[in-house]
């Protein structure tokens, strides 16, 4: 890639950002040394490392490679049997305490966890953890071993703590006692490795001793006392015993680490390219940046790009695209309006992606691959060189066309600009036909009208126009394709403040073909305002119907659901109440086979039919909330004896067998089950009547079944010959059957005998909510034997 255009194009600060990301010397390295690729393996290799770094760092926060510092050099010393001292081990100990951070974090947390391209380096890493601990048991700092460092070691220390201790107890004796007097201060001090005491000068041969040093006024002589020679000397003795101590350790941890410098060269190296990586992935999340993809086409097509060194808050995104439809872009607009840094962003996103970084726009945006990126941007007059702008800028266009090839990416930052404006103009067009007829993908920014007329008459050129708010007088910065822009230097002087007058004055100079074009250019501008503008609304209209759909389709899925859900428990209750009924009923008939064979007694068993009325009744007033409501809400007075009803709430049919009470409850006989139900849980059946021959006959819930029924029922019971209790089951049964088919008066043949079966049936009568009176036969139809019964 040519030098000049990455300084130009600010790839070095894009570098300095990528480079403060890097955890380690090595990293930092590797980041200052980046460079665009021109191999699109190597580039997609790049783009995917950078890519599974971005999604580790999302997942499992940023790795750290702090204290992965370079020990090459040591390494080569083990090699050759050198000894390291105590730095060049932690060094190499802090290089294995980042390996083992590195693997475990590159060990996959589950099975189901996706593998990537960093798994190869995060492989080759061996901690070496027992040599690590090995280092860190024996090595405090780089000044000190530990006393555990060897059992030699610590048996000298101790020896040299007590001969310490000895020393000072035979000094501090001397300073104390006899000595004191002739001392300039009551201190131990040492000099020369060599405990000493501070002794006046005029009492030196008072002292005997060795003299070590005076004060520099010469008035205290520093004297090591005849009584702690030996002791001194067996010190520094111990001194030199702990620092041949000291070496053999230092030498054992250093055989120690030699066998193993292939695996530690192995590991550093893994870990500053992981840095490298790495850094790149944390430069994408600060970015908010996304993978590109690349061709070979060399097609570029930008989607929402925002140039990385802007402040991400405040910068307008760009979309353009190059190499599809057309290879040459012109992009005219005002001074400040954006056309350098929509130049800027095409060509620094060239260039990271190439070097395998992700480029700030959104995802599936597309670079191609160009084997070099040539730009002339900016002023580069140079007066030590004694060039004007437009020599300059000529000097850098001329140094391009001897090595611009057709896989290059050529940018120009005004064109022509700096010298006649018609010469400057038509210099321009002549260059960028000439790469046009190459085919080589060109950007130029321009104020020239002959650029934009060029542009809209040749094949495969296109114009672009940077957006500008003359009511305003600011630059929206964004970049529209397919529109030639204006200066605006007119509107932006007026709005300045310049007098109408010169304005006016300079109208005149411009040709009518001028002016009609400016027009012309206008009245595209506006155009494409209100097409943009309809645009939105109806994306707007779009987006709120999009809205509705998902809500309404969301809701019906609710609905559907509360539907399923209803519907499910309705029939979990309806199952309920039909197996509780059914328990009922076969209670119901256990008792009355129980009645027939063990003779209980009336009372037990009227007793027993009232708490099964009751069961029932408590069952459907447990439901009656979950029933459905009648069709019809009906008056007490619509209810009549034997009026058709349904129970709702034991969905049963039935007849009814009393009026309304106060409340508004009724008797409703259901087959042998009789039961006291509230009128709001009623609803009449509308039948057509059925008449028989029986002279009271109404209406039943029945039907025909009911008429037949009421043809097969006798008017008569013979109960001659039965004990109470046997007549009583047997008389209930035939009163609910003679009652249920509308008979209005039964006879009870029961014979007069002791007057015992008379007594009890009578009783019995007597208790019958629905025997409206009986009374004895008369004379000739069967007198005392018989009793005569009328229902209610």
């Amino acid at each position: 890639m040519d030098h000049k255009t990455l300084t130009k194009l600010e790839f070095d600060k894009v570098v300095d950002l990528l480079t403060a990301q890097a955890t380690c010397p090595g990293g930092v390295r590797s980041c200052r040394s980046l460079k665009p690729y021109t191999d699109i393996n190597k580039i997609e290799t790049a783009q995917e490392q950078t890519q599974a770094a971005f999604t580790r760092i999302v997942k499992k926060g940023r790795l750290s490679f702090s204290g992965c510092d370079p020990v090459s050099d040591s390494l080569k010393r083990l090699e050759i049997g050198g000894t390291l001292g105590a730095g060049e081990l932690l060094r190499i100990c802090k290089v294995l305490k980042a390996a083992g951070r590195a693997k475990s974090y590159g060990r996959h947390e589950t099975v189901d966890e996706a593998a990537d391209c960093l798994d190869v380096y995060f492989d080759q890493i061996e901690p070496l953890t027992n040599l690590a601990g090995e280092i860190e048991r024996c090595i405090i700092s780089e000044e000190e071993i530990s006393d555990e460092a060897s059992p030699g070691l610590k048996h000298i220390r101790r020896q040299i703590s007590l001969a310490g201790d000895k020393i000072h107890s035979t000094l501090s004796s001397l300073v104390n006692g006899p000595l004191r007097s002739y001392l300039q201060d009551a201190l131990i001090t040492m000099r020369g490795d060599r405990y000493c005491i501070p002794v006046k000068a005029e009492y030196r041969s008072q002292v005997p001793g060795m003299i070590h040093d005076q004060s520099s006024t010469g008035s205290t002589l520093f004297i090591e006392p005849m009584s702690i020679v030996k002791l001194n000397n067996d010190l520094k003795e111990l001194y030199g015993k702990e620092q041949e101590e000291i070496q053999v350790i230092l030498a054992d941890l250093s055989n120690e680490t030699a066998g193993h410098v292939d695996a530690i060269r192995a590991d550093y190296k893994a870990m500053t390219e992981l840095d490298f990586i790495f850094a790149r992935g944390a430069l994408a999340l600060s970015m908010n940046a996304s993978r590109p993809l690349f061709n070979n086409e060399r097609r570029i097509r930008i989607r929402q790009g925002r140039h990385p060194l802007l402040d991400p808050k405040t910068v307008v995104p760009i979309s353009l695209t190059l190499g599809e439809d057309f290879d040459l872009l012109i992009i005219t607009g005002p001074n400040t309006g954006g056309k350098t840094v929509s130049l800027k962003t095409v060509g620094l996103f060239t260039l990271m992606g190439q070097a395998g970084l992700h480029i700030p726009a959104l995802d599936r945006s597309e670079l191609g691959v160009f084997t070099n990126v040539f730009a002339d941007i900016g002023d580069e007059q140079s007066i030590e060189q004694s060039l004007s702008t437009f020599s300059s800028h000529m000097t850098n266009i001329v140094s391009f066309l001897k090595h611009i090839t057709p896989d290059s990416l050529v940018l120009f930052d005004e064109l022509g600009a700096g010298t006649d404006p018609t010469e400057g103009a038509a210099l321009a067009i002549a260059i960028l036909e000439h790469l046009h007829r190459q085919g080589i993908r060109t950007m130029a920014t321009t104020h020239y009208s002959e650029l934009k007329v060029f542009a809209l008459s040749a094949k495969g050129v296109e114009n672009a126009c940077c957006e500008f708010d003359v009511a305003t007088l600011r630059p929206t910065y964004r970049l529209l394709i397919g529109i030639p822009g204006k200066s605006n230097a007119f509107a932006i002087s007026s709005r300045l403040g310049l007098p109408d007058y010169i304005i006016d004055e300079a109208r005149k100079q411009l040709s009518e073909q001028e002016e009609s074009f400016e027009d012309l250019l206008t009245d595209l501008e506006q155009s494409r305002r209100t097409i943009d503008k309809e645009k939105e609304e109806i994306s707007a209209y779009r987006r709120e119907l999009e809205k509705l759909k998902n809500e309404t389709a969301a809701r019906q899925e609710k609905l559907d659901a509360q539907r399923d859900r209803i519907l499910e428990e309705a029939n979990d209750k309806a199952r309920a109440i039909l197996e509780e009924a059914k328990e009922i009923a076969d209670e119901t008939m256990k008792n009355f086979r129980r009645f027939g064979r063990e003779n209980i007694s009336a009372a037990e068993m009227e007793k027993e039919r009232e708490r099964l009325r009751k069961k029932i009744a408590s069952t459907g007033s447990g439901k009656k909330l979950e029933t459905a409501k009648p069709r019809k809400q009906h008056k007490p007075g619509d209810f009549k004896l034997g009026e058709s009803v349904r129970v709702l709430s034991l969905n049963l049919n039935g007849t009814v067998t009393s009026l309304p009470d106060a409340k508004g409850n009724v008797n409703v006989q259901m087959g042998i089950l009789n039961s006291q139900v509230n009128i709001s849980d009623l609803e009449i059946i509308e039948e057509k009547p059925v008449y028989s021959a029986a002279k009271n006959l109404r209406r039943t819930s029945q039907g025909k079944m009911k008429m037949g029924k009421s043809m097969s029922v006798s008017p008569e019971i013979n109960l001659l010959g039965k004990t109470v209790d046997e007549a009583v089951a047997e008389l209930d049964k035939y009163l609910d059957d003679a009652y249920l088919a509308h008979i209005s008066q039964v006879r009870i043949v029961h014979g007069k005998g002791t007057g015992a079966l008379r007594s009890g049936i009578h009783k019995y009568l007597r208790r019958q909510k629905h025997v409206k009176e009986f009374h004895l036969a008369a004379f000739g139809e069967g007198d005392a034997g018989v009793t005569i019964v009328e229902f209610k």
